[in-house]
């Protein structure tokens, strides 16, 4: 078991020395999230759908300009298939990273990041309705944020496949998968449901220590797929 989840098989020991990036070690089992999200979902969601995500981006940037470059750098430079591999790695990275058990989790945010919160939105009940209608509300597979500027200014972006905030230059603090396979095992099409049922398992403690340096989000999530 690598990571927690059953690791393929690798006739050549070579391919493991070279990898670039691995895949990110969940910082709790796959059953902890649970009843929001099972540890069905968890095993397919981590263990196939980014663990796809990583060995082909190793593969693509094998022999490129990209083969030294870091995962932030691929996403910000990167395009088609490459941008898309890479954008997604780091997009579930910081969904993966912002989640702990229910009962872990810190359910609401305070200080500054409840300050700015509520300078935008009036309160964090009402940001949380805006930021599961916007994230409902996206058509296709995609993901939604909470972002922050370089002044530390919030808002809510949004964005098809593999988008992801820092090309338009925001700091991602906290992330919503709306692909499919994020929900569909424990909520089938109803992605409303498991937003809302999401908020249990966000851990607004680790997206306030992102928000006092908002680049931190992201460091955090590049570290974690660095092969050693």
């Amino acid at each position: 078991m690598i990571g927690g989840y059953d690791a393929p098989v690798i006739s050549n020991p070579q391919i493991i020395l070279t990898m670039k990036f691995k895949l990110i070690d969940l910082p709790y089992a796959k059953d902890a999230l649970e009843p929001v999200m099972s540890e069905e979902t968890v095993s397919l969601h981590h263990g196939k759908h980014l663990n796809g995500y990583v060995n082909t981006l190793n593969k693509l940037i094998e022999g490129t300009a990209f083969e030294d470059k870091c995962l932030k750098s691929i996403v910000k430079e990167a395009e088609g298939k490459m941008y898309n591999q890479a954008g997604q790695i780091l997009n579930h990275n910081l969904f993966f990273l912002q989640l702990r058990p229910k009962d872990e989790a810190k359910k609401a945010p305070t200080g500054k990041l409840l300050e700015a919160i509520e300078k935008e939105w009036g309160s964090f009940e009402d940001f949380k309705q805006k930021f599961q209608e916007e994230a409902a509300g996206l058509f296709g597979s995609g993901w939604a944020f909470l972002v922050a500027d370089k002044d530390g200014k919030l808002s809510i972006d949004k964005g098809s496949n593999a988008y992801n905030p820092i090309t338009e230059g925001l700091c991602p603090l906290m992330t919503a998968d709306v692909w499919e396979h994020a929900y569909y095992v424990d909520y089938r099409n109803v992605r409303a449901d498991y937003l809302k049922a999401l908020w249990e398992i966000i851990d607004w403690k680790t997206i306030e220590e992102w928000y006092a340096e908002p680049e931190q989000a992201v460091k955090c999530a590049c570290k974690a797929s660095k092969a050693e």
